[in-house]
């Protein structure tokens, strides 16, 4: 015998309450985390681990609920838990998004609660981050070849708070039509599966197939290469640590002619 459509609301609002129940929980639970992570100095945002829980998630899914609107949800939750624990803002680099599209995939990344602003240019939103002005700066995938790209300014970094690549837009891969990179202080760790990307200065002029050839005899797993005036952005397959042998083998591949060979992030 069908249940009533009166019973069947009933059971909805039962839901829906024990749903809310455990959002206030869980706000509740949040406080106690961010007092944890200030006493022990570790940070408020973490990809890495985040990514870890997504995958998880989808892992145990059942059912015909749409898996981007799961991701939608828990991100919101997310990025309420980061408003709950600390002030953080997001600038984004609206030049070449005629669509809207980097703006709506920050928001649905970060969450309504989050304070967001926009710039013309990718170089000044990775200049407000470095400048303590934003948390994160959402900026243009790189291209192939460009003058003055913003992943320059990830380069030679001086200090104790360096700026990285940290997560990839938009998240979980829901489309492939734009795409776009998350700048921030936050340090970028392994999520057990992740690209990385490594910042090249070589002093003299040398073809992409000579950088890419001896970056896959240093080991790496070559992606995709991105040039500007003899700086390159080489992106690889797999977590990359700043102390990775791998990469003191690529910057002796290529001899004196490479100045700066180091890490500069990735994402899950």
């Amino acid at each position: 015998m069908s249940k009533k459509l009166s019973d069947i609301r009933v059971e909805i609002d039962t839901i829906d309450n024990q749903i809310h129940d455990l959002l206030m929980r869980r706000a509740a639970i949040v406080s106690s985390v961010a007092a944890a992570k200030k006493k022990e100095g570790l940070q408020i945002v973490h990809p890495a681990r985040e990514a870890k829980m997504i995958r998880r998630l989808f892992a145990r899914h059942d059912g015909n609920f749409p898996r981007s609107v799961i991701i939608n949800i828990w991100r919101e939750m997310v990025g309420v838990s980061y408003y709950l624990q600390t002030t953080l803002s997001v600038i984004v680099a609206s030049a070449g998004d005629e669509t809207g599209s980097y703006w709506d995939m920050a928001r649905n990344y970060f969450g309504s609660a989050i304070t967001m602003s926009k710039v013309a240019g990718a170089n000044q939103a990775v200049a407000a981050v470095e400048n303590d002005e934003a948390s994160f700066a959402v900026v243009k995938w790189p291209e192939l070849s460009e003058e003055a790209p913003w992943w320059g300014n990830l380069f030679n970094q001086k200090g104790d708070s360096k700026m990285s690549i940290i997560c990839a837009l938009p998240y979980a891969k829901q489309s492939l039509q734009d795409k776009a990179l998350i700048i921030s202080k936050v340090d970028f760790v392994s999520s057990d599966d992740d690209m990385s990307f490594i910042g090249l200065e070589i002093n003299s002029d040398v073809s992409r197939d000579f950088i890419i050839d001896h970056a896959k005899k240093a080991g790496f797993s070559v992606v995709n290469l991105y040039s500007s005036a003899g700086n390159y952005l080489l992106e690889v397959e797999g977590f990359v640590d700043s102390d990775d042998s791998s990469l003191a083998r690529l910057k002796e591949n290529l001899g004196g002619k490479c100045s700066y060979c180091s890490v500069i992030g990735g994402y899950p």
